[in-house]
């Protein structure tokens, strides 16, 4: 099992739809000790379950737009955990005003703030909470999106976030790299998940990344998973600084070949 051993703090899983909850369940198959925040008594409910069927009873509440809270968490945890080794963010959000329209037009200074610091700065907030608890040769991963460095209808600033938090994948490698913590992120192809409800014609996006996608399909959070839980496991250890595309190519394909008559 990749992950015998080693112990893995989950933020970010909403509901059994979410890509967290395929990245928990890899992680558990392949050995890990789970641990898992929540926002709030709303999404703990829908916790509960899997959390519990990945044999974990740590569930710890964590809003990630607070200091202090994050700051709590890792202290509840610590009383668990005196050292682990990384935590998965799966965590991204804009109001929904800015993820429908001509970007130029929805985008305001407020979005644009709550974008980022959610998206993107709570990866280092956490970074920075966890690190005097981390193993050596421990391992943080993000989740991103093809948005970050491609237009997208209706992503909007959530592309900007999504920027932004890669170069803080890639300053956070630099930054604890000496200390024997890898620092990496997946760009997931769209998957039906709650977060991604939230843009506006999202199943057009499926539709369309079926068809350009070289593998023909979208993809699972399960495949998503098990990437991850390759890159947190010390097989990866040599693997920092990196986004790891799991699309079913997608990225790759400017436009279908079968479009492309002879």
């Amino acid at each position: 099992m990749l992950l015998k051993n080693k112990k893995f703090l989950i933020s970010g899983l909403a509901n059994k739809y979410s890509i967290a909850a395929g990245i928990a369940h890899a992680m558990h198959r392949e050995g890990a000790e789970l641990a898992f925040t929540y926002q709030n008594e709303r999404l703990l409910k829908n916790l509960g379950p899997i959390a519990e069927s990945c044999g974990s009873d740590i569930l710890i509440e964590c809003d990630v737009s607070n200091d202090d809270s994050i700051q709590s968490s890792f202290n509840k945890l610590s009383k668990r955990w005196e050292k682990f080794d990384g935590f998965i963010h799966s965590i991204g959000y804009a109001p929904a005003d800015q993820l429908e329209g001509n970007f130029v037009d929805v985008t305001n200074r407020e979005g644009f703030k709550i974008a980022h610091d959610i998206s993107s700065y709570s990866f280092t907030a956490m970074a920075r909470e966890a690190k005097p608890m981390l193993n050596d040769n421990s391992a943080l991963l993000t989740l991103t999106y093809l948005g970050s460095t491609q237009t997208l209808p209706n992503y909007n600033v959530m592309g900007l976030a999504k920027a932004s938090l890669e170069a803080n994948t890639r300053f956070l490698a630099a930054s604890m790299g000496r200390d024997n913590v890898r620092v990496n992120a997946i760009s997931a192809g769209p998957i039906k998940t709650l977060a991604a409800s939230g843009v506006k014609n999202f199943r057009k996006m499926l539709s369309q990344h079926s068809k350009r996608a070289p593998l023909g399909r979208t993809i699972t959070a399960e495949e998503v998973g098990n990437v991850a839980a390759f890159l947190c496991s010390d097989y990866a250890s040599g693997i920092t600084g990196e986004i790891t595309y799991v699309d079913a190519g997608f990225n790759i394909a400017a436009m279908p070949l079968d479009d492309i008559e002879e």
